[in-house]
């Protein structure tokens, strides 16, 4: 059975910064490509960042400026999520996603098979 766990969510003041990680069990993780997506208060949910199975690849959202780096330890089978600079705009549901399909199309929620149930982050300012 596939489980992403997501951890390192909470309240932290603007400017701050956080670390979020995903566990990945049940998976060959070192053959996925690696997502972080995230869903605000009656939003979309939105793609935030992810990176290519090799790990020699990323793609960031297009209001990430920056702020925030993806990578990963596929001996720990674990992804990460830094986030500098949080600004109230990021508070949202951050999730977790792996999947196997082509890096053509790293920012589509259809391209990730695997979900994680979410970490919430909040930003106070």
């Amino acid at each position: 059975q596939v489980q992403l766990v997501e951890s390192g969510g909470g309240l932290v003041q603007a400017g701050g910064s956080l670390r979020l990680s995903c566990a990945a069990s049940g998976l060959i993780f070192s053959v996925y490509n690696m997502a972080w997506f995230r869903q605000a208060p009656g939003k979309e949910r939105e793609f935030v960042a992810a990176i290519k199975w090799t790990g020699d690849s990323t793609k960031y959202g297009d209001t990430i400026q920056g702020r925030l780096t993806i990578s990963r330890d596929n001996a720990k089978n674990t992804v990460y999520l830094q986030m500098n600079s949080l600004s109230d705009e990021d508070t949202a549901v951050y999730y977790c996603a792996a999947g196997r399909s082509s890096w053509l199309w790293p920012t589509r929620q259809y391209a990730y098979e695997y979900w994680g149930q979410g970490t919430q982050v909040t930003v106070s300012s």
